[in-house]
């Protein structure tokens, strides 16, 4: 049984290694059984430039974890659609793992974010939010919400799909798998980074 479930939600737009880094720094910390990635169908307080299709991020999450057990993927929210809102995921969690504890992975700064969360009065009662510190960020820790110190990895989902457009390497900042997917599904590309990429 899982007595510990920790929750990294977002876009995935694409993974990257920041992503895996953050899940492997609150497991180890927090003793968690697993950490569930959990892509969102449209975000509710951002609209992603050019959002990869549901199948895409699913799968390049597949790729990325494979052979990790600690890991795995849910596509509850994509199965679910529209917009993607934290209380409706933490619902069902709790209805799928009534005896397990729910530890929300986010970083310092989305904590100040959360009043603008729906129904947060209720999902504070659902989980335990654990936050990852960054620089210029003074959060106290309470009840349900819970710091920690972990790797400060400087890599962004659009900074990937920059490099990508732009015809750049991605090598380290993406496991190699996502890599793979990346380029063999032509995803991010530009038509200039595409023809860049055939006459090479």
């Amino acid at each position: 049984m899982l007595k510990k479930i920790g929750i990294l939600g977002g876009t995935f737009n694409p993974v990257h290694t920041g992503h895996l880094i953050l899940a492997q720094d609150a497991l180890e910390q927090f003793g968690l059984d697993r950490v569930l990635f959990i892509p969102c169908a449209h975000p509710p307080h951002k609209t992603p430039y050019r959002l990869a299709p549901a199948s895409h991020r699913i799968g390049m999450l597949k790729a990325a974890l494979n052979g990790d057990s600690r890991f795995a993927v849910s596509d509850m929210e994509i199965k679910r659609g529209g917009v993607s809102y934290s209380i409706d995921t933490l619902r069902e969690l709790r209805r799928m793992f009534p005896k397990s504890v729910l530890y929300f992975i986010i970083g310092a700064d989305s904590l100040t974010e959360l009043h603008s969360w729906r129904k947060v009065g209720e999902i504070q009662k659902l989980c335990i939010f654990i936050a990852m510190g960054r620089p210029g960020y003074v959060v106290r820790s309470s009840s349900n919400v819970r710091l920690f110190k972990g790797h400060l990895v400087e890599i962004s989902s659009s900074e990937i799909r920059k490099r990508v457009a732009e015809g750049r390497r991605i090598r380290h900042l993406v496991p190699k798998a996502v890599e793979r997917y990346i380029r063999s599904r032509c995803l991010y590309q530009t038509k200039e980074s595409s023809r860049s990429k055939r006459s090479n």
